[in-house]
């Protein structure tokens, strides 16, 4: 498919989704599968600091989509958490494999962190349970609320971040993330495209994202993900204008993780009304 080529208006795409290889609840395949039942032509699979799933579907012949490699990284921008997708990466890439490793570790220690801490409230040592529900992908919060529902400790997920897992809880360990400037880099020497993830769910004024922005543009940041589930159409309209103002490319997805989580679906976002240079334009 050549530039000329490209009709947006009738692809249908989703270029931010999550599998098992992270915190989502579908296998690479199943996703894929799942994706394919839904017309959907374009799929990015951008797990939350990860290329194992997506690796593993490249190096099959999956027919009747196509898939670009992909990552969503976990950082900071100042003291603030920020999430930066990576789009056409290089899977093999030495500077990226580097980088996960060393977040890996992090995570791993992280994931301990939290069951000590839980085992200290009186809880039993769910770190073994945790990694069970992980299935050999990246141990997170979310994994640590499986095993409890699991163990019957609580009766919800939901239940087990408001009252264990959730900000300011016991289990709410903060990880000393890279910097943004260095997600950027990393992305970028895998060839790749950074793009600001949903930044309308950070809970930030206007005028933070507008700072934001301006800092991501700054630091090598080359696209803008305007469309999402949850986002008003103002909100769209807005992050549309910051994109054309800061010579950004645009980016859509539907941050899938769960077909459990009946508000989202894979391919499925807010439409995009208005017209910007798209970041398809520059993959395909």
């Amino acid at each position: 498919m050549t530039h000329s080529e490209l009709d947006l208006s009738s692809l249908r795409y989703d270029l931010h989704t999550h599998s098992t290889a992270s915190d989502g609840t579908l296998s690479p395949e199943q996703l894929v599968a799942r994706a394919c039942e839904k017309g959907v032509e374009v799929l990015a699979l951008t797990d939350h600091d990860t290329v194992r799933g997506i690796r593993s579907l490249l190096a099959r012949d999956i027919q009747g989509i196509r898939l670009i490699g992909g990552t969503e990284l976990t950082c900071l921008w100042g003291k603030r958490v920020v999430h930066i997708v990576g789009l056409n990466v290089d899977t093999e890439s030495q500077e990226l494999h580097q980088y996960l490793s060393e977040i890996d570790q992090l995570r791993v220690q992280r994931a301990q962190q939290i069951a000590q801490r839980l085992v200290k409230k009186g809880l039993p040592d769910l770190l073994p349970a945790a990694k069970d529900k992980a299935d050999e992908g990246v141990i997170g919060r979310p994994h640590f609320a499986a095993a409890m529902v699991a163990e019957g400790i609580v009766r919800t997920e939901q239940q087990a971040f408001s009252q264990y897992l959730g900000t300011g809880k016991v289990g709410d360990v903060k990880m000393a993330w890279p910097t943004m400037e260095q997600a950027i880099e990393v992305i970028r020497q895998a060839g790749g495209i950074a793009v600001l993830a949903h930044p309308t769910k950070y809970r930030f004024t206007f005028t933070k994202i507008r700072e934001l922005l301006t800092d991501f543009k700054a630091q090598g940041g080359g696209a803008l993900e305007v469309s999402y589930i949850g986002i008003s159409p103002s909100h769209q309209q807005e992050l549309i204008k910051l994109a054309l103002k800061h010579d950004l490319l645009i980016s859509a997805g539907s941050d899938f993780h769960s077909p459990g989580q009946h508000w989202t679906e894979v391919g499925r976002f807010t439409p995009i009304k208005q017209s910007a240079p798209h970041i398809l334009e520059y993959i395909l």
